[in-house]
């Protein structure tokens, strides 16, 4: 039996409506069977391979196929502590499902990211408990953000028998999945209960504590054995042109935010997004949901060279983004009000030191396009002042470190954004969990 988990409507969804709903459990059970159970002793699955958080995919499907949800959610938690929130935000496209041996076959992949989100929705709901604190280590670590490697450190560091200290200087825990997540990929946020989870291993979280202005270096280096950091990246990185300060002009993780926080941003009926990676597609198609009824996404290089994952390319054509490819913003125009963007065609020039080829204006190739909303998402500022006060080696802003996920002071830690330049919440749980297994070595030399 075959059941269609394509969406059941034509017409662009609302804001708040996700792209993949929830399952219920006859249609989780029916898509689990699907499942060709791949893998053994000698090899993983590909499916597994292919998470970075080495989720045991055949083993948590078979589960729910068996009727077991509570035992699938157990066996996702054990190797990735924000299963709930990952099931949601994570591009299984590219990572689990893009490596289900069910497409070699020229089928659809088990859906394993709703089958996940079954498993542990189902858990979350019943606050089932996986997890007993062993017994206490005589070492404290802190770990300063609670961000998805922050929060991933602190539960295995928990799990290994330390005592974990969580600074986090928001209200609420959770760093981008909380604030920067397009709704339409997470609604009913589980981060809350994930939490609370890791609470119950007995670390304890502090909200509203910025290290530098709240608590001097000197005092969390006197608190702690061995400290972790998960800070990720500040804010929206200036576009640097005239006129970017003019209404209608936004940064993507303030648009997001608004939109999160039921404050739905007033955008005009010409949205112009200016950048290439997957935040822009979000916001692009955020944008469509808002009623835009003209999108278009401004990228300086060729689409060969988008950061966005083609899925999501694909996606947002289908819903009406349009792309203009070698193309640059040079002004925003307007009169207090954004009206118009002057732009520019380029050119690829030689590779810069990230390999690919350098965007170079094409001079005499000006040209004006009428918007009413401008929204910028050309990445995030590094936190280097912070770093710069901690005393750590950087590297193009970013945190330094070793194999291990040590830096250049041998007490501190470092993992997710802050170190990869920003990638995506699974990987940052990966950073997490190797963290503290070398938190731990460390801490018994």
């Amino acid at each position: 039996m075959s059941v269609d988990l394509r969406l059941r409507h034509e017409r662009i969804p609302s804001v708040y409506q996700e792209i993949h709903p929830p399952l219920d459990e006859m249609t989780a059970v029916v898509e689990a069977d699907r499942c060709l159970e791949c893998g053994g002793p000698y090899a993983p699955a590909p499916c597994t391979a292919a998470c970075p958080a080495q989720v045991p995919v055949p083993q948590f499907i078979r589960a729910i196929r068996d009727g077991r949800p509570d035992e699938a959610a157990r066996l996702i938690f054990e190797a990735n502590i924000l299963g709930g929130s990952c099931a949601r935000v994570c591009p299984v496209e590219e990572l689990c499902e893009g490596a289900c041996v069910l497409t070699k076959e020229g089928r659809r992949a088990v859906s394993i990211g709703r089958l996940q989100r079954y498993a542990t929705d189902v858990a979350l709901s019943h606050q089932l408990n996986f997890f007993t604190r062993p017994g206490w280590k005589p070492y404290s670590v802190g770990v300063i953000g609670a961000g998805p490697a922050g929060l991933a450190c602190a539960a295995e560091l928990a799990k290994l028998g330390y005592e974990v200290v969580v600074y986090e200087s928001r209200p609420e825990p959770g760093g981008l999945i909380t604030s920067a997540i397009a709704p339409y990929k997470q609604m009913k946020e589980p981060l809350p209960a994930e939490v609370a989870m890791i609470e119950r291993l007995g670390v304890k979280v502090q909200y509203g504590v910025t290290v530098g202005r709240d608590m001097s270096r000197e005092e969390l280096e006197r608190k702690h054995h061995a400290i972790f950091l998960g800070v990720g990246l500040g804010a929206d990185t200036r576009a640097r042109i005239p006129g970017e300060e003019l209404a209608g002009v936004w940064d993507s993780l303030e648009f997001i935010e608004q939109i999160k926080r039921g404050a739905l941003p007033k955008i005009g009926p010409t949205v112009a997004v200016i950048g290439g990676g997957n935040t822009a597609i979000d916001v692009a198609r955020e944008s469509i949901r808002l009623g835009a009824q003209d999108v278009m996404v401004l990228y300086r290089r060729t689409e060969a060279q988008m950061p966005a994952f083609k899925h999501e390319v694909k996606a947002a054509r289908k819903e009406g983004v349009h792309f203009y490819f070698l193309t640059a913003p040079l002004r925003f125009l307007g009169d207090g009000k954004v009206r118009q963007i002057e732009c520019i065609h380029m050119k690829l020039g030689a590779p810069d030191k990230s390999g690919r080829p350098t965007p170079e204006p094409v001079p005499g190739t000006e040209f004006i396009l009428d918007v009413d909303t401008v929204i910028k998402a050309i990445g995030q500022e590094k936190r280097v002042e912070f770093f710069t006060m901690l005393g750590l080696e950087l590297e193009g802003g970013l945190v330094k470190v070793n194999e291990g996920f040590q830096t250049s002071r041998e007490k501190y830690f470092a993992g997710g954004d802050c170190v990869n330049g920003g990638a995506t919440v699974v990987e940052a749980v990966r950073h997490g969990k190797l963290a503290a297994q070398a938190i731990a070595k460390f801490l018994k030399t």
